[in-house]
């Protein structure tokens, strides 16, 4: 797709918000986050010839977003310290908010591209059914066989 700079601004501006949201929820944390959907909007910026149809771009966005995220939560994982400081029950409780968080993330990663896609724009996008089948260019019902399947597909991972 061609695109100049203030065609691709005006896209972004359309998805920002729910692209921050979708980050924050991920990340749990504001900066990293910030990072991620930076460095998402660079990356689509230099790679915006390889979408075909504008109508794709916040699919695409939240794709590029998605991978971004895992490979900085792969990151941050592999660079925790294993001890920790702080008082017993805090590091107690921040143990227990912390795995459930990586176990949530893990469980979203085990989902296909089209999978995160779509879980991404319905729980952290706000979007129904029909948006998202606009979107991705499905039939509403397949979104919401789609999203059940991967939602369940999630369930058993945190089981």
């Amino acid at each position: 797709m061609k695109c100049d700079a203030r065609k691709f601004a005006q896209m972004y501006e359309d998805v920002y918000a729910d692209l921050y949201r979708f980050a924050l929820c991920l990340m749990k944390n504001q900066q990293e986050a910030e990072d991620s959907v930076s460095e998402a909007v660079i990356s689509a910026y230099e790679n915006i010839r390889k979408l075909r149809k504008e109508e794709a771009f916040k699919s695409w966005m939240f794709t590029i977003l998605s991978n971004i995220c895992r490979r900085r939560l792969k990151q941050v994982t592999r660079e925790m310290p294993q001890d920790g400081g702080g008082s017993y029950e805090e590091t107690a409780v921040e143990d227990v908010d912390l795995s459930l968080a990586m176990d949530v993330r893990n469980a979203f990663f085990v989902l296909t591209e089209e999978e995160q896609t779509i879980v991404g724009l319905s729980v952290f996008g706000g979007y129904n059914s029909n948006e998202i089948g606009t979107m991705m260019k499905l039939n509403a019902n397949t979104v919401r066989s789609k999203r059940s399947r991967a939602l369940a597909k999630m369930e058993c991972v945190l089981q």
